[in-house]
């Protein structure tokens, strides 16, 4: 740790109560925080943060018991609403006037579970429950709990009112399960669960695959030969199609970027791997698009030497042969998937890049998303051309950019059908 020079802070644009955006996945939302009597309730001000980042408007619905662990002003700060803290003659749990798109009980006791399911109203979070769960039996609302409670409360009585509750529509945040207890997730992994519950993105319940990083090749059993790609855009890719509501599936390799845990992903280690992954999951399962972002390897040794090559010597030379295109034999195993492919050029101009996609959509690839070394944005970000045949080149700036262009492009045209 670096010593402070105890200077002060830079001045920011951004106000003391207010976040800085993520996205926009919530936007224009209202979200009930409901908060019951969990130590994990001193978590609630972060996960409303956390909810606004997506744009969301948070309202905080706290019982007496829940403020033992966190505190009125900690949560208005943290949504900047007014809490909820009981029910008055202006009918707090019908909220008629100004309703909510979300429900969300984060976190959700033992005690409060069980009323809910045999239908107790009797507090300011069971009484705006009951009313959250007759608006969602009418398509109105989405109502969603995170259970959190010790293990040995996890009983067969809970147990049935979980899945009396999902049975009816109410959906469950699966808890971080460490320690013999049932954990409140990560604030992104809660949120993450939110944006794809009220997802009304044509993307929602279809099945993408992505893939991303680098396919190292073996030289020897210690040395690989790799590139410096991370696998970045390829996470952020999966990503926002996640949050959309997709069924996404990522093969990445490793990379210093780690998608987040909640993401479904598989890690592979080599070419031939990555290679052989594909083909079975787009053998073995049914998916409507295929982005392939990997920095797949073009070439591989010759021979993969034994043990491992002594040091201190001069190598004379490794043999490199080219290795099999996975996008080639993909397309012609699977002609009827949609396929997002990437080109990445160095050394050419901007029109060369174009013919160098415009080419590969004659081989049959429906879209291409290129790019070149020497095209960034003004603070260095990557700068990528969507290219198809159905409309000029979409220029896109940054990963997190790109990621959303892609997602649009998928959600407003015909590939989708669900």
């Amino acid at each position: 740790m670096e010593e402070w020079n105890f200077d002060a802070p830079p001045e920011s644009s951004l106000g003391d109560r207010e976040v800085l955006l993520e996205g926009n996945h919530l936007q224009g939302k209202r979200i009930a925080l409901l908060i019951t009597g969990s130590i994990a309730a001193l978590k609630a001000p972060l996960i409303a943060r956390s909810l606004r980042r997506q744009g969301a408007d948070v309202v905080a619905f706290a019982s007496s018991e829940a403020l033992r662990y966190t505190t009125i002003d900690a949560l208005e700060w943290s949504t900047t609403n007014p809490v909820i803290t009981k029910l008055t003659a202006a009918a707090e749990h019908l909220s008629d006037e100004n309703p909510f798109a979300v429900y969300l009980v984060a976190p959700a006791t033992y005690n409060t579970i069980n009323k809910i399911a045999c239908g107790i109203a009797d507090g300011v979070v069971t009484s705006s429950i009951a009313s959250a769960i007759g608006r969602m039996e009418r398509g109105k609302t989405t109502v969603m709990i995170a259970p959190t409670m010790h293990g040995s409360l996890h009983n067969s009585i809970l147990t049935a009112s979980l899945q009396k509750l999902h049975k009816i529509g109410v959906r469950i945040i699966p808890p971080l399960v460490a320690y013999g207890k049932n954990n409140l997730p990560s604030e992104a992994e809660i949120v993450t669960a939110v944006c794809r519950g009220v997802s009304s993105s044509p993307l929602k319940n279809s099945s993408i695959l992505v893939t991303g990083g680098a396919t190292p090749v073996p030289i020897d059993n210690v040395r690989r030969l790799t590139n410096r790609f991370t696998g970045t855009l390829g996470g952020k890719i999966a990503e926002e199609l996640y949050y959309r509501g997709a069924k996404v599936k990522l093969i990445r390799g490793q990379g210093s970027y780690s998608p987040p845990n909640y993401l479904p992903q598989q890690t592979i280690d080599s070419y031939e791997e990555y290679k052989t992954t594909v083909i079975e999951e787009l053998t073995q399962h049914q998916y409507q698009c295929a982005i392939f972002s990997a920095a797949v390897a073009d070439y591989q040794s010759a021979q993969v030497f034994p043990g491992k090559i002594p040091s201190g010597g001069a190598l004379q030379s490794i043999n490199l042969i080219p290795t099999a295109k996975v996008i080639a034999e993909v397309r012609a195993r699977f002609p009827q998937l949609y396929m997002v492919t990437f080109k990445y050029q160095e050394n050419i101009d901007h029109d060369q890049l174009m013919a160098i996609a415009n080419q590969r959509l004659q081989q049959g690839y429906q879209m291409v998303v290129a790019n070149r070394g020497e095209e960034k944005g003004a603070q260095g970000e990557q700068i990528a051309y969507l290219v198809t045949s159905e409309q000029p080149p979409i220029k896109s700036i940054g990963k997190q950019g790109i990621a959303i262009a892609i997602a649009d492009f998928l959600a407003q045209s015909s590939v989708i059908k669900q």
